[in-house]
């Protein structure tokens, strides 16, 4: 087998694991802050949307740097490392007595993983660039796979066992990833360049002067901010239909997982499609209809349409995320390949962390229906920014790839 397919399908099911573990604690998280001392609604709200985000914070700033050490170093060992760091700070989360504890070591968390970055990164660059959208279409698939079985699990777990003991396990699970890795991936021999490599800052000086690679940053950061503008609260969402069921940690957790089955399903077709069609009508497919998925969810009237509903969502979304890591990769120079999808990477989560403090603060303020009215309209904002700017480019077609490149040192002797 190919190394670059091997090394996708074991970071795949690595992947898959560490998701599965992140996921578990999804359903439970505002229920988690309330067993810790913030009843008020609007406050729970408010510190569920922090809480959430403060990962997405560190890593934001965190993420080039690894990225760098990975262009030194190597993208395995990063990966290694990532997932060990993800597992440490499971074990401290589940030793936390407050809510400023708790946020503290979910931002702890942001500053020592970043897990998906580094596999990303690994991938992007022992790809063929004509597989690319397939590769990261497969990848993506293992992140929604851990939504699907996540949540479910979590939910069902809270209300067996109760919410400290799943951070142990999550932590268990991201160190059985780490050795997965480490025994079976191989990093293929990086190509030895003249000169040095482009700093952190000129990527991104360069992403920021590239038109297309400027309008495939800021899809980025708008649809990661409005998908997730409703992920910290939306148990309360759930609960806001059935209040008074004694499983509402496993009920939410079932519906959580829906989109999670979608996503694992069209991930691998979109990207098929994109490798097959371009990505011009498939960005602008997925984000229109993704934003018509959010904005029904303002008039459901029930638990059984809600995952109806659901469930087109996640088939939607299954299409955008890695066709922007993609026509990231198709539009970098070589050298630059690996900085600029770090870029992207950090892009995404700062859009993650901008998303859930922004929609905790709506739902305080205002209600909780009304944050499906705010990410509709980014998303259908964003289906037509890609219609109007984005130049079509399918991973066959190079005449759009720029052809500048390396950056050499000045002699400094």
């Amino acid at each position: 087998m190919e190394v670059w397919r091997k090394n996708l399908y074991v970071l795949w099911g690595a992947q898959f694991l560490a998701m599965v573990g992140m996921n578990l604690v999804v359903p439970f998280l505002p229920f988690f802050i309330r067993q810790l001392g913030v009843t008020d609604q609007a406050q729970l709200a408010q510190w569920s949307g922090f809480v959430f985000a403060g990962p997405f914070l560190t890593a934001f700033i965190a993420t080039p740097f690894w990225g760098s050490l990975g262009d030194k170093y190597g993208k395995k060992i990063m990966v290694v490392r990532a997932i060990i760091g993800l597992g440490v700070s499971q074990i401290l989360i589940g030793f936390s007595q407050d809510v400023y504890q708790l946020l503290f070591f979910r931002v702890l968390q942001g500053a020592i993983s970043g897990f998906i970055a580094a596999a990303l990164a690994l991938v992007s660059t022992s790809t063929p660039k004509e597989r690319i959208g397939y590769s990261l279409g497969i990848l993506q698939s293992a992140t929604a796979g851990g939504t699907v079985f996540g949540p479910a699990i979590g939910g069902l777990l809270a209300d067996i066992i109760g919410y400290r003991p799943i951070f142990f396990i999550v932590a268990g699970v991201c160190f059985l990833s780490a050795i997965v890795i480490a025994r079976l991936v191989k990093e293929v021999p990086r190509v030895q360049e003249n000169g040095r490599k482009p700093s952190i800052l000129q990527n991104y000086k360069f992403m920021a002067t590239h038109k297309q690679l400027r309008l495939v940053g800021l899809t980025i950061v708008l649809s990661q901010a409005a998908a997730l503008m409703i992920e910290p609260i939306f148990a309360l969402f759930i609960e806001s239909f059935r209040t008074t069921t004694s499983y509402i940690s496993t009920i939410t957790g079932g519906i959580v997982a829906i989109p999670g089955i979608f996503m694992l399903i069209s991930a691998p077709w979109w990207g098929k499609r994109n490798d097959r069609l371009g990505f011009k009508k498939n960005l602008m497919l997925a984000l229109g209809g993704t934003g018509i998925a959010y904005a029904l969810h303002i008039i459901v009237p029930n638990i059984f349409s809600l995952t109806v509903l659901r469930a087109g969502l996640g088939f939607t979304r299954g299409g955008i995320l890695h066709a922007l890591y993609s026509l990231t990769s198709l539009h970098a120079p070589q050298e630059r390949k690996s900085g600029l999808i770090g870029i992207a990477s950090s892009l995404a989560i700062l859009g993650n962390m901008i998303g859930p403090p922004f929609g905790g603060l709506i739902a305080g303020h205002f209600a909780l229906r009304s944050v499906f009215v705010f990410n509709s309209i980014i998303f259908l904002l964003t289906c037509a920014l890609i219609w109007k700017y984005l130049s079509d480019l399918s991973p066959n077609d190079t005449s759009l790839i720029p052809k500048e490149t390396v950056v050499v040192a000045e002699n400094s002797n």
